[in-house]
């Protein structure tokens, strides 16, 4: 369970949003809404523990984000794809799977590029790719992905309507698992399964 308790944000001399809070349950998405500059990625990045919020406590079963329990279940998926140009998709995903300390073979790291869509780029540097086979590369990680909770900022960009469909499938098939997630988004998607709600900043 993620909870956040009476949350402020201040940025420079204004202050974003106060008086925030929700509480997310096994199985349940939480769509952050908001015009640009409302303070969406502020409280993402509350959530994952890189911004100290102004007033309020997050918890996670109950306990303190700073908690290395939190970090072991923690999924993050930022609004850059956070990959290595010089280096091809295949190479991307084995790094990023190495730095979070999660075993992945290379079979199921090519079964994840083949996934989304990335069948014969395996060994292309990702410079060479487009935005949107650059995004799927960040996005392969969701597929052999197993940590319940999921912070994705903006997900969806760059992608077109086949794979806005798939990825709403991979985040359908966390829910049913009994996973959480928390998304920013502008284009509201149709997710298939577990319980949707809505939080809008402004």
């Amino acid at each position: 369970m993620l909870e956040a308790d009476n949350l402020e944000c201040v940025r420079g001399e204004r202050r974003l949003f106060a008086g925030l809070g929700f509480k997310l349950e096994a199985g349940e998405l939480l769509y952050l809404q908001g015009k640009n500059g409302s303070g969406k990625t502020s409280l993402l990045r509350m959530l994952i523990g890189l911004l100290p919020p102004e007033a309020g406590e997050i918890r996670w079963k109950g306990e303190s984000i700073k908690s290395d329990e939190f970090r072991a279940d923690l999924c993050y998926l930022g609004h850059l794809n956070a990959i290595k140009e010089e280096l091809t998709p295949l190479e991307n995903l084995l790094a990023s799977a190495h730095l979070a300390d999660e075993a992945l073979s290379e079979d199921d790291a090519l079964d994840a590029l083949e996934q989304v869509g990335l069948a014969g780029r395996e060994d292309l540097a990702c410079k060479y790719l487009s935005q949107g086979q650059k995004r799927r590369v960040a996005l392969a990680r969701l597929v052999k992905e197993k940590r319940p909770l999921w912070i994705l900022d903006e997900p969806f960009v760059a992608l077109d309507i086949a794979a806005v469909d798939w990825l709403a499938g991979i985040i359908s098939g966390h829910l049913q698992r009994g996973g959480l997630a928390v998304m920013t988004t502008h284009q509201l998607v149709d997710i298939p399964a577990g319980t949707v709600r809505e939080l809008r900043l402004s």
